[in-house]
């Protein structure tokens, strides 16, 4: 029986060893990583339940959300588009952290969409997506705690100056929209959960949220739950899109995919419908919008 030289056998073993780290590299380049804020997972979660997500047709259950749908969406766009790869999540107590990660190509896409005025100040290190929420569509819910009876009676425009609301400049279009109301006050806090919380201590009187698909349109997360004041909205007047890295290896062939996609979407009414299964787009003829 013929034996190796101790030289070949040395070869072999680096070239196995160099094919283990190669194939172990390619597996990993597959695998696109994508941060996304924990409470949002959970619900992507729950709400998918192993289903395909290019099958998703129905939007309605109890953990459908907003930020959930656009998770979603932007994942068929891309697919539809020819984006191959895959998703590896990596969820954990995010909020701005995202946009650096953004601005310096450690995350490919931000799957909750921005604002396009916030998307706009980060024009040099991103591909901002075409529309996937219009200008016009987004009609938000005043959400304060079943307790508080006197927000809960909000009828007209004037009715806000007895009240105080929490949302963040960093959100420009939120922030923007809650400046030109009456407010009693108006207060600052970067982090939205610590909002949430803050409305539902009673420390603060309400604020802006996206209506959920729930029956009673509430929100429930933890301990917190907050109700929005019935058949009353206010418009915020911006569009939103996805974000796409620049400096992300593939970042050009994500911004290409993820538009044919949303195009494709769009015409067949796929977005339209997803969010209004959902309880995010509302019946503008039954509700009051205060700054129309």
């Amino acid at each position: 029986m013929s034996k190796h030289h101790p030289l070949i056998n040395s070869v072999l073993i680096l070239l196995f060893v160099l094919q283990s780290f190669f194939c172990a590299f390619v597996s990993q380049a597959e695998q696109v990583v994508i941060y996304i804020r924990d409470d949002v997972y959970y619900d992507y979660l729950k709400f998918v339940d192993g289903k395909d997500i290019l099958a998703i047709r129905d939007f309605s259950g109890k953990t459908i959300r907003r930020d959930v749908v656009d998770m979603i969406i932007a994942q068929q766009a891309l697919k539809i588009g020819g984006f191959e790869h895959a998703f590896e999540y990596v969820p954990g107590k995010l909020n701005f952290r995202n946009t650096k990660l953004l601005e310096e190509g450690e995350l490919l896409i931000s799957f909750d969409s921005y604002w396009r005025s916030d998307a706009n100040k980060l024009d040099n290190d991103v591909y901002i997506s075409q529309a996937l929420i219009n200008n016009g569509e987004y009609i938000a819910g005043i959400y304060t705690t079943p307790k508080n009876t006197a927000v809960l009676a909000i009828n007209s425009l004037e009715d806000l100056s007895q009240f105080t609301a929490v949302s963040s400049p960093k959100w420009a279009t939120d922030w923007k929209t809650l400046k030109t109301l009456p407010l009693k006050d108006l207060i600052r806090e970067d982090e939205w959960l610590s909002q949430a919380r803050m409305v539902n201590l009673g420390w603060i009187d309400f604020m802006l949220m996206a209506f959920h698909s729930t029956k009673d349109q509430s929100f429930t997360m933890e301990k917190i739950y907050l109700v929005p004041v019935k058949n009353i909205g206010i418009e915020l007047k911006d569009s939103r899109h996805y974000v796409i890295s620049k400096k992300h290896p593939l970042g050009l062939e994500a911004i290409k995919a993820i538009n044919i996609g949303l195009n494709i979407l769009r015409k067949e009414q796929r977005i339209t419908n997803a969010y209004q299964q959902s309880g995010f787009f509302v019946d503008k003829s039954k509700v009051k919008i205060l700054n129309k």
